[in-house]
């Protein structure tokens, strides 16, 4: 076999194999290299996204959520269910299960599109050579005329809060808890931290999120924040923001954790199990040669320009390792934009385009600015809101928390930002997202026919309440 390929690409994570499957698709010989080894020491692909992040966290959302529903939701629809049991091991089991199917597809994926794969470890030399080091130990050089950088992130430690054994974990040992923890603490209120939480919440843990910075979910549109952080208490979630641990000591199968609260005061909680999600960082520890000459910066993000490539022609980087948010559908769409650029086609991605969702219940969702951003820039701007308790479909279904909310430019009218929480966010915001991409006004959304009764028809219904025209709702008066 050649050692020469067109493209190799260095990680098989959503962003990686997407990037060899498209290059491959394209007529370009390509080759991807991964490193991931399973728990039973067996190669895999798919990289965090699918072995431990986005897909086995939302099974355990999933299962979790039916379980909620059959103990707490069904008797408002009159199913009266006695006896109702948790078997944490066969759920996790189905997770684990979900996982390997998915991750083989992508064997099958490249096998069918006539991309190689190499299982081990790859390095970028100088000259766009490759080492490529296997699981055994052996080593060759391979050669490519375009080399593209999908090594992904991998979480942040933090030094009073070490990993030790099942007892503190990230979020990859959270995802194999074989019993429901009776304490349960939570380093981080983001994203990671929020999901897991929920799981865990719902079979029973009783759940203590400590979040460092002042603000819940600053990020966010604080419409959605405020929101959030009413339905999670609602839930029962113990979400202390301003609360920054100073340390933690495992004391046999439980775990003392000292922190400051918001008055700076000193406090200590016991848990059984504590989760460690304050974030991830860019992996690029040993995969670049010190004569590769691709620059990073002092974070070890790898400097790229608006089409991902980097400072040495030829060498491409993409996902959790460049700029912007750290999400499985940017590095998809990265990878799918550097392929059709190494094969001579013309091609962007649109930032200001890319959804984030939490998936929790409801979930979070939102694309584009949102108002405190705005607020900042000095721009004018108008804002839609419809609450999904007027929704017709959400009471039906007995989801009705949450809301959709649109903001537009106060002059041309162009959705500027989608906001939602609700049931089915996660979803819904691809209608905003496609809106935005084809810069729509919130009046070419009111125009639009929903279907009836749906929930997206509270999207229609935010887009009519940019300009006080909302149907199913009193509008308020504009000053």
């Amino acid at each position: 076999m050649s050692n020469k390929f067109d493209v190799i690409v260095i990680g098989g994570g959503p962003g990686g194999y997407v990037a060899a499957i498209r290059a491959a698709q394209l007529g370009l010989k390509a080759a991807c290299i991964e490193k991931w080894l399973d728990k039973d020491n067996k190669p895999r692909l798919g990289g965090t996204c699918l072995n431990v992040g986005c897909i086995p966290s939302k099974a355990l959302l999933d299962s979790s959520h039916k379980y909620h529903d059959a103990t707490e939701e069904f008797k408002v629809h009159g199913i009266g269910v006695e006896g109702v049991s948790m078997d944490v091991n066969a759920m996790v089991d189905r997770k684990d299960n979900i996982v390997n199917q998915l991750t083989g597809g992508i064997a099958g994926l490249f096998k069918a599109n006539g991309v190689t794969s190499f299982e081990g470890f790859g390095k970028l030399l100088a000259n766009k050579k490759v080492e490529f080091t296997a699981h055994d130990g052996s080593v060759e050089t391979l050669e490519a005329d375009n080399v593209i950088l999908a090594t992904g992130s991998v979480p942040v430690n933090i030094p009073p809060a070490p990993r030790t054994g099942d007892i503190i974990v990230d979020n990859e040992g959270a995802l194999d808890f074989r019993e429901v923890p009776k304490r349960l603490g939570v380093i981080g209120a983001g994203v990671i931290g929020l999901e897991l939480g929920s799981v865990w919440k719902r079979l029973g843990s009783e759940v203590v999120v400590l979040e460092a910075q002042d603000q819940f979910l600053s990020l966010c549109d604080q419409d959605l924040a405020k929101e959030a952080a009413k339905i999670f208490k609602k839930q029962g979630l113990d979400i202390r923001v301003g609360a920054r641990v100073t340390g933690s000591e495992v004391k046999g199968e439980e775990v003392e954790v000292t922190f400051l609260d918001a008055k700076g005061e000193e406090q200590k909680q016991t848990f059984d199990k504590l989760i460690v999600a304050v974030g991830r960082k860019p992996f690029t520890d040993g995969c670049l040669a010190g004569d590769s000459g691709v620059n990073l910066d002092e974070r070890g993000f790898v400097f790229v320009d608006e089409q991902c490539a980097t400072n040495v022609p030829g060498v491409f980087a993409i996902g959790d390792i460049v700029r912007g948010p750290m999400l499985a559908h940017k590095a998809s769409e990265e990878g799918v934009m550097v392929a059709d650029i190494i094969a001579g086609h013309k091609a962007q991605m649109n930032y200001d385009c890319v959804p984030s969702v939490i998936y929790t219940h409801p979930e979070l969702a939102w694309v584009g600015k949102n108002e405190q951003q705005l607020k900042a820039e000095g721009a004018k701007y108008k804002v839609g809101k419809f609450p999904f308790a007027a929704s017709g479909r959400a009471m039906a279904a007995n989801d009705t928390d949450g809301f959709v909310k649109i903001i537009a430019d106060e002059e041309t009218d162009r959705i500027l930002g989608c906001h939602i929480i609700g049931g089915h966010a996660a979803d819904l915001i691809a209608q905003a997202v496609i809106a935005m991409e084809f810069g729509s006004t919130a009046e070419d959304i009111a125009l639009t026919v929903f279907a009836h009764p749906t929930v997206s028809e509270a999207v229609h219904e935010a887009a009519l309440a940019v300009d006080g025209h909302a149907i199913h709702i009193a509008n308020r008066k504009r000053k």
